[in-house]
């Protein structure tokens, strides 16, 4: 997929929003900034009145709307996931600052899926929901008061995207074809399937081995045929197992 512009090919993610107005705002926020992919995980209320009044003249944005049961539904097909979330993060992924975030997502989207990631207004992303995605991003705030609204902080990080759309009729580089979400999804399933049949990996004691290994192969960016050779190779060992 490669679309006249790179906006067209980023979505905004919402993981269980609780409050129909905020996803209005999500939208009408979105559309002033040209998105208008928006994908909901498992909203508490949708559709819902609020949201239309909210929603402002973004109807079209919200009536497209995607509604998911689940994150691994909203990432499938993207490459580059960016999880915003102004906790730190104990092994966490990749950090970006807002503005750096934009330019790496944009840079993904002029050729591919991606998608921009917010949790819930009460509680932000969760430790499983950001280990799915291969980037962190933060939006710089004021250290005493950091809490953003949910509409706002999609607001900063559409306006952030805008900016760094490319120059009219400037070519960037061929990306090699990344893997997609799908792709490292069973990846990682086939790879723990693995260390639990050679006895490395005790199921009932996994400490932190699944959220080590989506760490480290989220920053290495794996590409499609870099996915193929790992999975021969772990093929190759059940076979020899």
């Amino acid at each position: 997929m490669n679309p006249s512009c790179p906006l067209d090919n980023v979505r905004v993610v919402l993981s269980h929003p609780s409050h129909p107005g905020n996803i209005g705002a999500t939208a009408r926020a979105m559309k002033t900034m040209g998105l208008c992919s928006l994908y909901l995980v498992n909203p508490k209320s949708f559709p819902d009145k609020e949201a239309e009044v909210r929603a402002a003249g973004a109807w079209d944005v919200l009536n497209n709307t995607k509604v998911c049961a689940n994150l691994d539904e909203a990432l499938r097909d993207t490459v580059l996931a960016a999880a915003v979330t102004a906790r730190p993060r104990d092994l966490s992924h990749e950090v970006f600052d807002a503005r750096h975030g934009a330019v790496e997502l944009i840079d993904h989207a002029r050729q591919y899926p991606v998608a921009l990631v917010f949790g819930t207004e009460m509680s932000g992303l969760t430790t499983m929901e950001v280990s799915k995605c291969q980037i962190v991003v933060h939006i710089p705030a004021n250290p005493n008061y950091s809490s953003l609204n949910l509409a706002s902080a999609v607001q900063v990080m559409a306006y952030e995207l805008r900016m760094a759309l490319p120059e009219p009729g400037s070519v960037s580089p061929a990306l090699n074809k990344p893997a997609s979400f799908n792709e490292i999804e069973l990846f990682h399933h086939h790879l723990e399937r693995v260390a639990i049949r050679s006895g490395f990996l005790d199921p009932r004691e996994p400490k932190r081995f699944t959220q080590r290994m989506r760490r480290l192969f989220a920053r290495a960016r794996l590409e499609k045929e870099e996915v193929n050779v790992l999975r021969g190779v772990l093929s190759t060992l059940e076979k020899w197992m």
